[in-house]
């Protein structure tokens, strides 16, 4: 039995899934980036996928190093914003976060 396009599709949406319950549930601002990572990660799958088989050649793969960076400074800017919240706030809980100081 050979991989092809539905499998990488079934993973994709299964990491899609986990991201957004991610996201969704969880109060804790860490987590809920990581669940973004996991949905930017799902769409990088989706991008491979499509470039091997459906004859998009390198532009799949490019997308996907667009995203990779992309998620790269995400995680920078958003890191930055986390410690901000917990220097304000002591704790990065996003229920209870109503504004941000200057």
């Amino acid at each position: 039995m050979s991989i092809g396009l539905t499998h990488y599709l079934v993973l994709a949406a299964i990491l899609f899934s986990f991201g957004i319950f991610g996201i969704l549930t969880r109060k804790n601002a860490v987590l809920v980036l990581m669940g973004l990572e996991l949905v930017l990660n799902s769409a990088n799958i989706n991008f491979i996928a499509f470039a091997k088989f459906g004859g998009l050649n390198i532009q799949g793969h490019v997308a996907a190093i667009f995203v990779i960076i992309l998620a790269a400074a995400e995680v920078a800017v958003a890191l930055a914003i986390v410690l901000n919240i917990y220097q304000n706030y002591r704790h990065i809980n996003v229920d209870e976060i109503d504004k941000l100081k200057e």
